[in-house]
């Protein structure tokens, strides 16, 4: 990324000079890292400033352009607030909106998602893995539902992109959407896949003034923030495989040194969810008294989007959780660079302040 915060500070648009075509074909190759690690084509992706905005684009984009088949949109009551909050937003100016239900282990039923589908449904958006618990829902089922509708299926791949192998076209998802920082890009941009054909998905445009990014998304372009996505990608498809096993051995010992506490159990599936995610109740124990005795351990009661809010998680409750308990539970999330020796001292100070 250095070099284009300095001599390299051509615009992308600029196509008069040598300054914008070294920024452009900057950008383009990032475009194509994107592809490669999604598999789709470079056509196909779309630069964002990060996943809030893929999912408005992604979500008011197909209702406001689909108006003319139907108005229903189908997502989950555990999906994360930034497509919540857009559903209740179109909610407000005539969209009806259908919230699926998960079980105990975060995941819905198929039977429900198919006798929730009308002639009017235009839009299925389901996440591909729990931001607070990790756990994954079953894609290509999902997906062939909502084609045998003929719907579009939109997936919110934040947490997944970068740590599995995502395949869109094997998957047959048509929106997708991603964010650098989840897997060690910078912040501040992300990714939006399109499908182009089989179907060929069209979006109104959230953001007018230049007709950047195919009209799609106007804008000067974050050529800098375009370079790290794109190196992120490249990295990630060469490396994730060898951070999965190694992390998920990792994880699946804090898990069994934490479980060994009185009173505690694990939120959400143990078989179908993300190798770095684990949600955890100590029942009994707010877990704001133990997260504020550990500030140079990075966990959190839920999504760091909601940190702020004095308010049981959205995803604990909706999976059948007693307030209580979503108030005692802590989300751990490990990454490339965790030890085990962190783990270790992780356990040992949580085991610590649960004894006192």
């Amino acid at each position: 990324m250095l070099p284009y915060f300095t001599e390299k500070f051509g615009n992308a648009s600029s196509r008069t000079h040598s300054f914008g075509w070294l920024a452009d074909d900057a950008v383009q190759t990032a475009r194509q890292q994107v592809a490669d690690l999604i598999n789709c084509s470079e056509q196909e992706v779309i630069f964002t400033s990060g996943s809030t905005e893929g999912i408005n684009l992604a979500i008011k984009g197909v209702w406001e352009n689909y108006q003319s088949k139907g108005n229903h949109i189908i997502t989950i009551k555990t999906e994360h607030k930034a497509v919540l909050d857009t559903c209740r937003a179109l909610e407000k100016k005539g969209a009806e909106i259908t919230y699926l239900n998960v079980d105990r282990e975060g995941l819905i039923d198929l039977q429900e998602l198919k006798s929730a589908m009308r002639p009017s449904t235009i839009l299925v958006a389901v996440m591909y893995a729990n931001n607070e618990t990790g756990v994954m829902q079953p894609l290509k089922e999902i997906a062939d539902i909502v084609h045998e509708g003929g719907c579009i299926f939109f997936s919110d791949a934040t947490q997944a992109v970068g740590k599995l192998n995502i395949d869109v076209q094997e998957e047959h998802i048509d929106i997708l959407c991603l964010s650098a920082h989840k897997f060690y890009g910078p912040k501040g941009i992300g990714a939006l896949y399109i499908r182009r054909r089989d179907p060929r998905v069209t979006l109104f445009s959230q953001i007018d003034g230049g007709g950047h990014e195919r009209g799609l998304r106007s804008g000067t372009l974050n050529v800098t923030g375009i370079v790290g996505l794109g190196k992120a990608c490249d990295i990630a498809k060469s490396e994730m495989w060898d951070d999965a096993v190694r992390i998920s051995k990792l994880r699946t010992r804090l898990e069994q040194l934490l479980i060994e506490l009185p009173n505690t159990f694990i939120n959400g599936s143990t078989k179908n969810r993300l190798f770095n995610t684990t949600n955890i109740c100590f029942q009994e124990i707010r877990s704001e008294n133990i997260i504020k005795k550990i500030p140079n351990v990075a966990v959190a009661m839920g999504s760091a989007c909601t940190s702020a809010i004095a308010e049981p998680s959205h995803v604990l409750k909706a999976m059948g959780l007693i307030d209580e308990d979503s108030y005692s539970s802590i989300r751990f999330s490990l990454g490339k660079y965790t030890t085990e020796e962190e783990i270790k001292e992780v356990v040992e100070l949580v085991k610590k302040i649960i004894n006192q």
